[in-house]
């Protein structure tokens, strides 16, 4: 433990809390409560099969800054995945449409309490889900990084041709023998349901993700009641979502204040981002962008 993350903890109430989806499914939580004064509340939707603990330095780096930070974990994800994954049902948009929706009705309901407003924090899949969810007004701002449509067209070739491998080799392999994907043998991430890894394979052949599925055709509509302010950053060395893939998710929010906010490793003192640095230790400076980029909502 670091000195950085000691004084965070000093700074910082930590609570455990439990809460509900909107088909009151249980989800795992946890609150980062500043001792000082609250300033606003700050929601974090993960990326797809990565648990909230990997937040957990950005969430104490914030609330240490006066933000009252609350994580989750989706559905069949780490702390709010059931004992085997093993024939557990779900739809990949639960997450989005259940699972974050009835976060924010939690969190903002508190908020109005206290006439606090509320942020949203949205990687990759976090960014996707702001789209899915029935209550996008209740959110001051949204910042979303590495959020892209997941297309390997867009990707730089030796990084398509390894999604390539993954996609239609090992993934296919995992769930045929486990009934679901353990991607945390890979080191990649929590393992992820059955149905999770079916509908992100299917959507990922689309340069247009999911509003290319002629089933998904309602979530042009629902992508544009969303009014919210959205800030979308990418780093030019995501591979997994590179500035045109993030654009091809982005303009479906058709209807909501957009800026598109593109950044270099080098801008913030760092040798790579990447797809998951923007939350790793030594992106502080990256996550002071983010207090700059939100101050012009209070």
């Amino acid at each position: 433990m670091n000195a950085q993350t000691q004084f965070s903890l000093q700074a910082v109430d930590q609570q455990s809390l439990t809460f509900q989806a909107l088909d009151n499914y249980a989800l795992s939580g946890v609150r980062y409560r500043p001792k000082s004064q609250i300033i606003a509340n700050m929601i974090i939707a993960n990326a797809t099969g990565v648990p909230q603990a990997f937040y957990r330095r950005f969430a104490l780096y914030m609330a240490e800054r006066g933000f009252q930070v609350f994580t989750f974990d989706y559905r069949g994800i780490a702390q709010s995945a059931p004992k085997n994954l093993k024939g557990f049902e779900m739809d990949y948009l639960d997450w989005g449409q259940l699972d974050l929706s009835g976060v924010i009705d939690q969190v903002a309901k508190d908020a109005a309490k206290d006439s606090i407003k509320t942020f949203l924090i949205g990687h990759s899949y976090g960014g996707q889900a702001l789209g899915l969810v029935n209550n996008s007004q209740k959110l001051t701002a949204c910042m979303t990084f590495g959020s892209g449509v997941g297309w390997k067209g867009y990707m730089p070739k030796v990084e398509a041709f390894k999604v390539s491998i993954i996609w239609n080799v090992v993934f296919p392999a995992m769930a045929l023998r486990y009934g679901y994907v353990p991607w945390s043998k890979l080191k990649m991430g929590a393992d992820l349901p059955l149905g999770v890894y079916q509908q992100w394979k299917q959507w990922c052949k689309y340069p247009n993700y999911f509003f290319d599925d002629p089933d998904m055709q309602y979530l042009h509509a629902q992508y544009a009641k969303v009014n919210t302010p959205i800030i979308a950053v990418t780093s030019i060395d995501d591979e997994w979502a590179m500035p045109i893939s993030r654009d091809a998710l982005h303009v479906h929010y058709k209807n909501a204040q957009l800026t598109n906010d593109d950044i270099t490793p080098q801008q913030f003192g760092l040798k790579q981002i990447g797809h998951m640095g923007y939350f790793r230790q030594g992106a502080e400076q990256i996550w002071d962008h983010v207090m700059g980029q939100f101050q012009q909502y209070f």
